[in-house]
């Protein structure tokens, strides 16, 4: 089974929750015994999904949207995406009023027709961000640190391993 996990990211934390899906991932299939590649891309890299047997899609938060390769990717590749199953996560929405939805990724989820979006929390790390992304960061009064829940990220990715254990590979199971 061959597994694609692809990601936007413009600091490297949202990069470091795809590694650990994959590695998560993998290890649970392989506990199940079933082989599984999986690989980690930068969504700005991806060509084609042709091979792969399901997909895992992520992207960076800015401004309660995704960046750009990562939408840009859904939408261009929505046939393909289409064919296999599909999960989306979001990092690092900061600032965003309770009771609102910090990220909007509807059009990504039309695109792919993805299973599922997740969202997890990011890295702040003012020191690494452009002007803009600072001044908001300040704005809002985000205090710096590591908001990612490695459990709960971990656990995602042993459940899209559940999912996909019990499902032959090439067969579509999903709509």
């Amino acid at each position: 089974m061959r597994i694609l996990v692809a990601v936007a990211t413009r600091h490297g934390a949202t990069r470091e929750i795809a590694e650990q899906i994959a590695a998560t991932a993998a290890a649970a299939l392989a506990e199940t015994g079933v082989a599984a590649e999986v690989g980690v891309v930068d969504a700005g890299h991806v060509t084609s999904f042709a091979g792969y047997d399901a997909v895992v899609l992520g992207s960076a938060v800015y401004f309660g949207q995704w960046l750009e390769s990562a939408r840009r990717l859904a939408h261009e590749h929505r046939e393909e995406l289409r064919r296999v199953p599909v999960w989306l996560f979001s990092s690092g929405p900061v600032g965003h009023i309770a009771g609102e939805d910090p990220v909007d990724v509807s059009d990504v989820v039309a695109a792919s027709g993805a299973r599922e979006h997740r969202l997890f929390g990011g890295r702040v790390e003012r020191a690494n961000l452009r002007f803009t992304d600072r001044a908001v960061v300040v704005a809002l009064r985000v205090q710096d640190g590591d908001n990612r829940d490695w459990p709960m990220i971990r656990a995602w990715a042993r459940a899209i391993a559940s999912e996909l254990a019990v499902v032959p590979s090439g067969q579509e199971s999903r709509r």
